[in-house]
């Protein structure tokens, strides 16, 4: 048990690194994460840092389910009724422009195999909620219709990417029925489960609700994995079916938050990080350029002008596509994905991994700087409470309010 704990602690150590990192510079924690991770296994080896240990690999798959339930528990029911045409309208062209573009692009400029390929189009059709999420927290814009709007297409893309994930790389078998079947059936259940569950025996010590949520998300990660499939995918469904419950109990969000990016996602971003060979980038610099600007242009030339048929004026427009452009944990689960299961090699995971996160990086950096839409800033005295204003945007230090 020695080695356990001590390879634990160096770990949190990293962890720990990761957030002074996000702090100083600003991004995302996510980012930092993969970029600790990233100097980790250049200076002292994957191996070393034990990534292929089962323990190891169970924590950073469970802070891929949990992040990914709480993604979909963010959505918006009300918000997404009065707007979802808008909202579906540009969510579905932001998965399926870059979805396609960049699964030609490395399929015809870059020669890879056709799996990997479409596992490329599926890594980088995603945009990053969190990101998207921290933006509006900064800016006050999640109290806007704007923001949720924005917020609610996000989900939409994301869930094409779950989707594709999922049923692209998984086997077509009975197994394959017979989870899509019950995933569903759960999915439909548990709203009415959590609220008859909560109302009655919830706000204990005991934690009820945590402990309840865990054993239904583990359970669909198992059938999930049973089936071959990606437990995120059920996880993902079951967020935004209880995003008007769930979601809407601050207090247990933040608890699952506390789990999640306390415990779980720094050993899922570490680990993604630790995998890439900076090599494999100095090798191929013209495929990571290819792959990055790919999905930009795709991203550009799909939502623009959705935004435009919507009425957008610019610079609303722009900033609405340039953020759609973002993408960073779906991206990184689609791309350590395909590493896992053999659809691409470690070069081509690297390549992958660094195109997701300058795109993270990119688009933001351009949309607050030239692209803000002030218009549709709230007022100063709009909403009752204050909103928290986070460390974790990229490119811009959060301003006074």
């Amino acid at each position: 048990m020695t080695e356990v704990w001590g390879l634990a602690a160096l770990w949190f150590a990293l962890a720990l690194g990761a957030v002074v990192l996000s702090i100083v510079l600003r991004i995302a924690n996510a980012l930092s994460e993969i970029i600790i991770g990233i100097a980790a296994g250049a200076l002292i080896g994957a191996a070393t840092l034990g990534v292929d240990q089962s323990w190891i690999k169970f924590l950073a798959g469970a802070g891929a389910i949990i992040l990914t339930f709480l993604a979909g528990a963010e959505l918006d029911p009300v918000v997404f009724k009065a707007k979802w045409k808008e909202a579906t309208a540009v969510g579905l062209v932001s998965f399926a422009a870059p979805f396609l573009g960049c699964a030609a692009a490395a399929y015809y400029l870059l020669d890879w195999s056709t799996e990997a390929s479409w596992l490329a189009g599926v890594a980088l059709s995603t945009t990053s909620v969190a990101v998207v999420y921290a933006v509006m927290l900064e800016f006050g814009f999640n109290r806007t219709t704007y923001g949720k709007t924005l917020l609610a297409a996000c989900f939409i893309t994301d869930l094409g990417t779950v989707l594709a994930l999922g049923f692209i790389f998984s086997p077509f078998t009975y197994k394959t029925a017979v989870f899509f079947v019950a995933a569903l059936a759960v999915c439909l259940l548990l709203p009415w489960l959590t609220t008859h569950l909560f109302a009655r025996h919830g706000n204990r010590s005991s934690e009820i609700e945590a402990k309840f949520l865990l054993l239904a998300l583990f359970a669909l990660g198992a059938l999930a994995a049973w089936a071959d499939s990606e437990p995120v995918l059920p996880a993902y469904v079951a967020g935004m079916m209880l995003a008007g419950t769930v979601g809407r109990d601050h207090a247990l969000v933040r608890r699952l938050r506390t789990l999640c990016f306390g415990l779980l996602t720094p050993f899922y971003f570490i680990r993604a990080g630790a995998f890439v060979s900076i090599p494999a980038l100095i090798a191929a610099p013209v495929a990571f350029l290819i792959l990055l600007l790919s999905k930009l242009a795709a991203k550009s030339a799909g939502v623009y002008p959705v935004t435009k048929l919507f009425g957008s004026a610019n610079p609303e427009a722009m900033y609405t596509t340039l953020l759609m452009s973002t993408g960073l944990t779906f991206g990184s689960i689609s791309a350590l994905y395909g590493l896992s299961h053999g659809i691409v090699d470690q070069s081509q995971y690297t390549l992958l991994i660094l195109a997701v996160i300058a795109s993270a990086v990119v688009p933001t950096l351009i949309a607050n700087a030239y692209y803000l839409p002030h218009h549709l800033l709230p007022a100063a005295d709009e909403g009752s409470e204050a909103t928290p204003v986070p460390t974790a945007v990229v490119g811009r230090a959060p301003r006074s309010r």
